[in-house]
């Protein structure tokens, strides 16, 4: 089994965060709120805007990129930071890359001096729901619309789950 590595993107890799990202958008584009052909067209300068304003951790088997996660900071929640931009290319999912790219950001979340640490998902995605329990995240009374429709066309909801990085790992939020 090909090992894991992830690591945080510098802004002078934006052409690689621009290719995974355009990847992800067009394998999953009912998962995220932007428009392939949008982000497309986007010069250099957009592209090295986004990685000045959240970490991206990119993740590699060797030198193929398996998957990419976003950490930054949850607008409204004092000393907490958030997961999101979470993509894992199909040929590797179950591979543990999605897991590696959690406790990565888990980790530089910490290191960065955050208490906690978010991540926000569908109340109708068991699995997801699932996943983010198994590192430990708890749900919140925190919801908000989703930004995207359901498959079904109908408006969905999304709780912010949240793990504690320091402390009493059971407080809640």
């Amino acid at each position: 089994m090909t090992d894991i590595q992830v690591r945080a993107l510098t802004e002078d890799e934006w052409a690689v965060f621009r290719t995974i990202r355009l990847a992800a958008l067009t394998e999953s584009p009912d998962a995220f709120v932007a428009d392939k052909a949008a982000e497309e067209a986007y010069d250099e300068e957009f592209w090295r805007l986004r990685l000045r304003r959240a970490r991206r951790l990119y993740a590699e088997a060797g030198d193929q990129a398996v998957g990419i996660a976003s950490l930054g900071h949850l607008e409204g929640a004092d000393n907490t930071a958030e997961i999101f931009g979470l993509w894992v290319d199909p040929a590797w999912r179950g591979r543990s890359v999605a897991a590696t790219l959690v406790r990565r950001a888990s980790e530089a979340a910490a290191e960065e001096g955050f208490d906690r640490i978010a991540y926000w998902v569908s109340t109708d995605n068991g699995r997801a729901v699932a996943f983010a329990s198994s590192f430990g995240f708890r749900p919140t009374g925190w919801r908000r619309p989703m930004r995207v429709k359901g498959a079904d066309g109908q408006d969905e909801e999304e709780i912010a789950m949240v793990l504690p990085l320091a402390g009493d790992r059971g407080a809640s939020w």
